[in-house]
């Protein structure tokens, strides 16, 4: 989805001592906790798992979990479900502070847009390696099958749980047809490909339209497809796709960042870019849907969905940007589930998820709910029951069950319909959408904590600003950021992360994988 991730201050990111001397490094104190759940389970004793996931709470999620812990129960699982949701704006930040505060639930929803990496980097996680083949062995077989577990294991330890799917993230321009029909704006089809073709189409929408919030694209992510860069993740560090050495690099040092802070101070001087969209927390898509933006830049998978506009009146068109250049496709942490570090009950977190990946049944209840009440069943399709659309759903559609999709159960819906995510597949793997190279690296952090702390606080302070587009002076503003990133620690940092990718490829070449 196309969600500009704010780049909140991580205040505190470092777990309390206390909390992770709970549970060594190597999990040494889990498998006493599963074992002492098992014997509490034997006893006849309910226990509730605390999960969290991103958006907003439906109005029958109480009551559709409260059947899955039924029909669990009636499988010999006697657990019931305590479900939160964090705003889609806030879930980073706060699933960062709750994990320092030593805060203590069951699993959660996460990704490598949010705050899968730090939280893992910061001993949030729980390690796995030892529960997930003894309570998950399915689950942990189609891990094996697919050979994505790698992705997740941060310095020999499994610390989260990737989706399964496969997809890519090469960026479309999307506009409100109808507003530009309106307009006697009429691009030709699939004419809008670069940054200057998105200038001018944005430009006629203001002049048509001189008091709507355009949009939240940012030019940053633009030329970054232009130059072909990859965003690493890892506190504003990337590199270049074809580039047979992998050299990490700052962002804020490449050519194409000085661009796009002129072009984003040109875009908030005319008033093209939205200039709340630091603090606006909204999720983009309930902002596209319900007409409240006319040009964004999504995923292949958001052009071809349904996205369910509020109004039915409202068309959309998409002309794809820079086709002939390479795009990373989505890595296999684009969706997580993870179990918190203190959960007391990993056992049982694992045993539902493996039902989950064995059991039609229990997947049609956690994904659509109760059937008539929250989805009704046409054949092998499901869709909304009457009354109810994409907007007013009081289940269907909720936020992080993306992590919990299973490709072997997934039904057609009105968002995806039969053979979407086939399709997707097979847009992934067209020959300019290709794999990082890295796929599956995670960095560890241990020896650079400091560093990065302080490229952090940098990171908060400038980009920001820079990228929005309200500094008076973006090259002056660029210029002095690179000095102060310069001047924090960022040699020791590429130069920590330089090597771990260099083992990394090394070990990928000598297993035959690559280089």
């Amino acid at each position: 989805m196309n969600i500009i991730k704010s780049k909140l201050l991580l205040v505190g990111l470092l777990i309390p001592a206390v909390v992770l001397s709970s549970c060594d490094k190597g999990g040494g104190t889990v498998g006493s906790m599963a074992n002492s759940q098992s014997a509490s389970e034997e006893a006849g004793q309910e226990v509730t798992l605390k999960f969290f996931f991103s958006g907003d709470k439906k109005s029958a999620t109480d009551e559709v979990w409260s059947a899955v812990s039924d029909y669990v129960k009636s499988k010999g699982l006697n657990v019931r479900f305590d479900i939160h949701f964090i705003p889609i704006g806030d879930y980073k930040n706060k699933m960062l502070v709750m994990a320092a505060a030593g805060d203590r639930w069951d699993m959660n929803f996460d990704a490598d847009w949010l705050s899968y990496k730090q939280m893992a980097a910061k001993g949030a996680y729980m390690r796995l390696n030892e529960l997930l083949p003894s309570y998950a062995p399915h689950l942990y077989s189609k891990y094996k099958q697919q050979n994505n577990l790698e992705a997740a294991t941060l310095d020999g330890s499994i610390v989260g749980l990737p989706w399964m799917l496969k997809m890519s993230q090469r960026l479309y321009a999307q506009w409100r047809s109808d507003m530009t029909k309106k307009a006697g704006i009429n691009p030709a089809p699939d004419s809008i490909q670069t940054i200057e073709d998105i200038d001018v189409l944005l430009h006629a929408f203001k002049k048509a339209y001189p008091n709507v919030k355009l949009t939240r694209t940012l030019p940053r992510d633009i030329y970054k497809l232009r130059d072909e860069w990859v965003d690493l993740g890892f506190h504003g560090m990337g590199f270049y796709i074809n580039d047979p050495k992998v050299r990490i690099q700052p962002i804020e040092q490449q050519p194409f960042y000085m661009e796009a802070a002129i072009m984003a101070r040109k875009w908030y001087a005319d008033g093209i870019l939205n200039k709340d969209t630091m603090i606006d927390k909204e999720d983009g898509a309930v902002l596209w849907r319900g007409g409240n933006m006319y040009f964004t830049s999504q995923s292949h998978e958001w052009v071809h969905a349904n996205q369910g506009f509020t109004d039915p009146s409202f068309e959309q068109e998409s002309s794809l940007l820079y086709p002939d250049k390479n795009v990373v496709n989505r890595t296999s942490l684009a969706n997580v589930v993870a179990i918190n570090r203190n959960s007391a009950h990993p056992d049982l977190v694992l045993r539902f998820l493996d039902m989950l990946e064995t059991d039609q049944a229990l997947y049609d209840l956690v994904q659509y709910g109760i059937k008539g009440k929250t989805y009704v069943l046409d054949g092998e399709a499901v869709s909304y029951p009457q009354g109810l659309n994409t907007s007013t759903s009081n289940y269907m559609e909720w936020g992080g069950q993306w992590s919990l999709w299973k490709p072997q159960f997934m039904r057609p819906t009105p968002t995806y319909g039969k053979d979407f995510w086939v399709k997707e597949a097979e847009f992934a793997g067209a020959s300019h959408n290709v794999d990082s190279p890295i796929d599956g690296l995670f960095l560890s952090e241990d020896k650079i904590k400091n560093e990065l702390l302080a490229r952090d606080r940098l990171i908060e302070k400038w980009t920001g600003p820079i990228e929005i587009g309200s500094v008076l002076n973006p090259k002056e503003a660029v210029a002095a950021y690179i000095q102060k990133q310069k001047e924090s620690g960022l040699d020791a940092i590429i130069a920590q992360a330089q090597r771990q990718i260099d083992i990394f490829l090394a070990k990928r070449k000598l297993a035959g994988k690559g280089g």
